[in-house]
Parts: structure tokens; sequence; C-alpha cells
């Protein structure tokens, strides 16, 4: 009997907790998982006396499922994704909607988007973050693809969204956009949430290295901190990790974690997909290189026994000159605030940057402040900060950097003497502040009218005649250098 609203494949916890939020807003849901061991669980377990029929095979699913159906796949992305489809399919009729919910590269989607809607079908890509809890409680959902799509899961996918607004009543979910936009908008966002980590890291490494700053001291500032503007959800979570005690020492967990860190890939792909793109998403791409470094643990080993940094004098930064701007310690945490915020920033202008310039080369035609809407809330980014974004955005639909809005420019400004200050004392110090120190340097780069790269179209021209273009002429010539040079002394 086909009974139920909506169809869901996939029950690891993400599955089971999304699943457990669309009933709750009062739909009756069909779930299926490969293995019918953990359908059974489910039904006899979190979902006993719910709204919810288990099926043991996707035919059975599908058939559950009212037409048009709404089928909803949270599987590793991959070989599984096409696979699934192709079981779903002799039991498919025209006008059905397959959703893939899980971190699917957006160039798989754009394939599938074309190849399910050659099927008579329709298919959508949908982001989807927020973590267990957020799909459970409400996450930031960023659908695409098929847009005849959206007028059937429109209600139901903003009525379990999370919500942000003065009535808490506008939810983190809007239509992104065509084929792979949605998964695109979902990559650049954990692009962004690497470099946000990697930026709240250094920071804690510079408090606690050189501020001399203990856990319970960190969990002070990180309190304040996430009572102004960079409210966010990674600093309060980062404020309750400072709290929380060791069970085998008399210390605190954070100290005995081994100082390795994973990733699952995503924030890779928004850096080799910015080089292909050619825009400079620098700070993405430091934080990718941060991990990989930091997984080098014993090769790390080996050098720290053999290379020696500056000297141990904790007052070097200020032997050097900067002293009076970094002041004691409550005006050096200061001042990695307005670092931590600055960079930031840049963080956020170069994801928007690489959103405009996919968007132009794909013709998705996005929303820019829209996509800061569906980050307000439910997601790991969600932060005060993003309301900022979607002002200037609603603003100027055209802006061209997030820089040049009024307020981010006041707000860099206002930064730059600490932000300086925090990157040199690091510099002097010995503490490696690769995000502080890129986001700096492309602020730096943007802000000049004129690069050095004149120099190296030179070089380029000189040994590969690739060229140049004089300022003055628009014209390309190769100018003869050999035959130009003046001769070297003998």
């Amino acid at each position: 009997m086909s009974d139920c609203d909506f169809g869901l494949i996939g029950l690891a916890v993400m599955g089971e907790n999304l699943a457990l939020n669309v009933e709750s807003r009062g739909y009756r849901v069909a779930v299926h998982n490969r293995s019918t061991d953990r359908v059974d669980a489910f039904i006899n377990g979190r979902a006993a006396g719910r709204n919810f029929k288990g099926c043991h095979s996707v035919a059975e699913l599908v058939a559950a499922v009212k037409r048009p159906r709404k089928l909803m796949m949270l599987v590793k992305a991959g070989p599984a994704v096409d696979q699934l489809i192709e079981q779903m399919r002799p039991h498919l009729a025209p006008g059905d909607i397959v959703i893939d919910g899980g971190n699917t590269h957006y160039l798989d989607t754009e394939r599938r988007t074309k190849e399910v809607e050659a099927m008579g079908m329709l298919y959508v890509g949908c982001g989807v973050s927020g973590g267990e809890e957020g799909a459970l409680k409400g996450p930031s959902l960023m659908p695409g693809g098929s847009a005849a799509a959206w007028p059937h899961i429109r209600e139901m996918f903003q009525a379990i969204a999370a919500k942000v607004g003065p009535n808490n009543d506008i939810p983190c979910c809007e239509w992104v956009g065509p084929r792979g936009a949605g998964h695109y908008v979902k990559m650049v966002h954990n692009g962004i949430e690497y470099g946000d980590m990697q930026l709240i890291c250094e920071a804690y490494h510079l408090l606690k290295e050189h501020g001399g700053l203990g856990n319970p001291e960190l969990y002070d500032v990180f309190d304040e901190w996430n009572r102004g503007e960079l409210q966010s959800y990674l600093i309060e979570i980062t404020r309750d990790i400072f709290s929380v005690r060791d069970d085998r020492t008399d210390g605190f967990l954070v100290d005995r974690i081994l100082d390795v860190a994973g990733a699952k890939g995503t924030g890779k792909w928004m850096s080799q997909l910015a080089l292909d793109l050619g825009v400079p998403s620098t700070l993405v791409t430091m934080a990718v290189f941060a991990r990989a470094l930091s997984a080098q643990k014993e090769a790390r080993v080996r050098a720290s026994k053999v290379l020696s940094g500056p000297a141990s004098d904790s007052n070097a930064a200020f032997q050097a000159g900067i002293g009076e701007t970094l002041g004691e310690r409550p005006k050096f945490v200061e001042c990695v605030r307005h670092a931590l915020y600055a960079s930031k920033i840049i963080s956020y202008a170069q994801g928007f940057v690489q959103l405009q310039e996919a968007s132009r080369e794909h013709g998705w035609g996005l929303n820019y402040g829209d996509c800061a809407l569906l980050w307000r809330g439910g997601c790991i980014i969600r932060a005060q900060f993003l309301d900022r974004i979607k002002e200037a955005f609603d603003q100027r639909p055209d802006l061209e950097n997030l820089l040049l809005a009024p307020y981010f420019q006041q707000a860099v400004t206002r930064a730059q003497p600490a932000w300086r200050a925090v990157v040199a004392a690091a510099s002097i110090t010995g503490i490696p502040v690769p995000a502080f120190g890129t986001a700096l340097a492309y602020y730096d780069s943007y802000r000049r009218e004129r690069l050095p790269a004149n120099l190296l179209q030179a070089q380029r021209d000189y040994f590969g005649a690739h060229t140049i273009q004089r300022t003055d002429d628009p014209a390309a010539f190769h100018a003869e250098w050999l035959e130009r040079r003046r001769p070297p002394r003998s």
C-alpha cells in the first residue's frame, strides 16, 4: 500500500536522525537499508510506535511511497549512489523524485541529474549540514537539481530545516540552482569549515604557547568571544572542549589527543576546483595542507630533534619592537581575537568569490544572499557573522568581493594593526600560523593596484616566448630578451 509521504535509504546515524526529523513533522516515512537487520533494529527501537514503515528491499520501499515519490538516499558518495539509482529505476514512474543527500562531488550530480531526467524522473542533489544533531533537530539543507522537483519537496524540506530570524521562522533551506549547484554550495560550506577550524586552532596555539593560557582560561576567552561578533557554533564547541576533564589523569582531555587531523576530502575538492577556476581560495588550501602536515607525525617528531627555531625567550616578540602593540596578556588576547575575525572574513570572501566564478562557469545563477541564509542555522559554520554577509549581498547582489562591502571593509581596517602584530609575533616566536598568514597575504595582495607579476611575465616571456603586454598598449608581443639584454661581466 502506497501510504508513505517520503522514502529514505541509508540508516546510519545521519539517516536515522533525518528520518525521525521528517516523521516528527507529521509525515509517514518508509525506510530501507542494505543491511535489513538495521531496518528491523530501527523500527523496533527508536522508531517504535511512530509513523514508519520498514522495507527490506528497494522495490518495497518505492512501492510504499505515494506518487510523485520523494525518495532520498543517504549513503556513501560514489558508486553506491549510481547502484541505488539503477536498483530503483525499474520501479519508478515519470515525475518521481530521487534525492541524494550525501557529500557527493558536484560533477557526479551534474551527470546524474541529466541521466535521471532523461529517464523521465526528477533529481535533487541536496547538501545536508549540521551533523547528527542537525539531522535530528534541524539541518541546513542546500537542494539543487531538477527545478520541477522543488514545489513537491519544498514544504517538507523547509519544515525539517533549522529556523532562524527574530521569530525563528526563516528556514535554512532554499532552492540553490540547477544540476550540481546544491552540492557545490555544500562543498564550499565544508571548505570554509576547514578554514574556520584551522583559524581557531591557530588562535588556540597562540594563546596557549605565546599567551600562556591554561584550559580554564581558554574556556573563559572563548566563552567571551562567543558573546560577540565571533559568535558561532565552532567557537561554542571549542569553548566546551576546554572544560572536559580526562578520565585517566588529573588533566584535560584536549591535551591527551594525538595531534593528527583527519579529513574526508571536501576541503580538498574545493581547493582543487579553485585551481581549475583560477580563483585564489588560499585559506582552504592552506587548511588542507595543515591537516596533511599534521598527519606527518613521525616525520615531525624526528625533525623536532634536529631542526631549531627561534630563541625560547618568551619576550622575543616584544624585543623585536612590537611589544607596545601586543602589550600584556589581556591585550594579546584581544589582538588574537581581531586577527581571527579578520582572517575569518577573508575565508568567507574567498569562498563567495569561488561560488561566483563557479556559477558563471556552469550557468547556475546562484543567489549569494540566499547561500548565506542557508548557513545561518543548523550547519557547522552557522554564525552571527552570516547575517552581515546576507545583508551585503541583499544590498548589492553583484558585489564583487565581500571585502568591498562597507561593514567588512571597516571591520578589516579596525583589525589590521592587531592582525599584523599577531602574525609578526608568531613568526618571531616560531609559532606556525599558516591560515592567519595566508589570509593577511591575500588581503595585502587584493588591496594593491600593482603586484610583481610584471616581472613574472617577463620571466615567462624570456624563457618561453609566452609574450607580454605593455601597460600602455593591449597588443601582446615577445620582447627578444636575449638580443636586448645587457651582457654580463666577463
